[in-house]
Parts: C-alpha cells; structure tokens; sequence
C-alpha cells in the first residue's frame, strides 16, 4: 500500500466550488464510500463531481497546489499524463505560474482560451499541438460551469452515461466503473476514439460532440521543446 493525494472537486451549476485534497492511503482498488463520501452532500446541487489520485511524478505532493484538481483561474481540471515541454510553453507564452507540476499548462492554456466566459475550442486545440508527452484530461470552467470538455488523447479513459440520471462518469481504467456500477443497470459505454475532444453540456448530455485535436504524442522525455 502507498500513500498518495486524492483530491474531490464540487462545481454546481450556480458557479459554486468546493474542493477537498487530502493525503490518503490507496490501496489498488478504492472503496466506492472512500472516493466520494466528501461529495455525498453536494451531489444533487452538482453539475461536475470532479475526482483525481495523484501519483507524483513531478511537484512535491505534500504542497497542495500540486495535487488535482488543478485550478487556473477560472478553469479547473484533472490530466493524467505528463506534458515533457511544460517549462518550455510556459517561457514561450509568458504564462503565470503557481505549481511545479507539467500539468498546470494545460489548465493555463485553457483558460488562455477563453473569450467571454467561454471555452474559444479552436484556440484552446491550436495551443495544444504544441504539446508534448501524454494526455488525456477532463477541464471545465466556472464561467460555463455547465460544460465539460474530455480531451482523451494517449491514455486510457472509459465513459459511461446513464439517459435517466442523466449523468455521465469517467475512469482511467473501466475496472473501476464496473465495481461501482456493478449493482446499477442502465449505464452504457461512450465509445470515443484516442486524439479525441469530447464536449458536454448539462441541458443535453446525450447531444455531445467528438472532434479529434492534436498534439505531439510522445511516451518517453526527447530533447526537442
């Protein structure tokens, strides 16, 4: 068993936020009571329950600005991954910085894009190819705080939604979902493609968009920014 920081995120339709981060011990499978009992209150004001275990490979996790989710000014969001040109975007751009891990930029260049309190996607994708290593993140933005964008790119990720919940729920491994939903009928996969930008909306979850984005997919650390 390793210790590691698990961190919840509430983001209700009215704009407001809580946030929990706390150092755990995980075990490989989580209890479904230990992943979201901080979050049982405020599941029915919700429009994103927004959860992430870190494990470190870059930023000491014992300094919370750290640990996901990760805030950037208005947007707030979890990756899973690592962005090897991080330091690099962040001198080119001149954008603000406040924790040591790679995976702040994506958040920053997110809220980069936004115009008028909303996501501009073809800025946010342009910003992206510039990217290099591993990605696959969830972002959203308390502006629009009914929209979340899925950016599945080179890692795993599974989606399942449920039509009379209304609700859709996201893991990197579908183990997890299985033991979660394993007592639940009606829950149906999202088959979405690798190098895919997925975008929902609360009012019409079943009516989401896929259009693929680009970056420079890379498993191991290269010389090039």
């Amino acid at each position: 068993m390793s210790s590691a920081k698990s961190g919840l995120l509430t983001l209700s339709c009215k704009n407001h936020l809580k946030l929990w981060v706390s150092r755990v011990r995980v075990k490989r499978r989580t209890t479904r009571q230990t992943a979201i009992t901080p979050c049982l209150q405020e599941q029915h004001r919700a429009a994103l329950l927004l959860g992430h275990t870190r494990w470190r490979t870059r930023g000491d996790e014992q300094v919370n600005s750290n640990n996901h989710p990760i805030r950037a000014g208005e947007v707030i969001g979890t990756h899973n991954g690592t962005i090897y040109n991080a330091d690099y975007l962040f001198r080119r751009w001149k954008l603000r910085r406040f924790a040591e891990v790679d995976s702040e930029i994506l958040f920053r260049l997110a809220a980069n894009a936004a115009r008028d309190g909303a996501m501009d996607i073809e800025r946010f994708k342009a910003r992206l190819r510039r990217c290099r290593g591993q990605i696959t993140a969830v972002i959203a933005c308390r502006t629009d705080p009914g929209t979340v964008f899925v950016l599945k790119g080179n890692r795993p990720l599974e989606l399942r939604w449920h039509p009379r919940r209304k609700a859709v729920l996201y893991a990197s491994d579908p183990a997890y979902l299985d033991a979660v939903l394993a007592e639940e009928k009606g829950w149906r996969e999202i088959a979405v493609p690798p190098m895919s930008l997925v975008v929902f909306r609360r009012e019409d979850l079943a009516g989401y968009s896929v259009e693929p984005f680009e970056f420079i997919a890379q498993e191991r650390k290269g010389a090039e920014p």
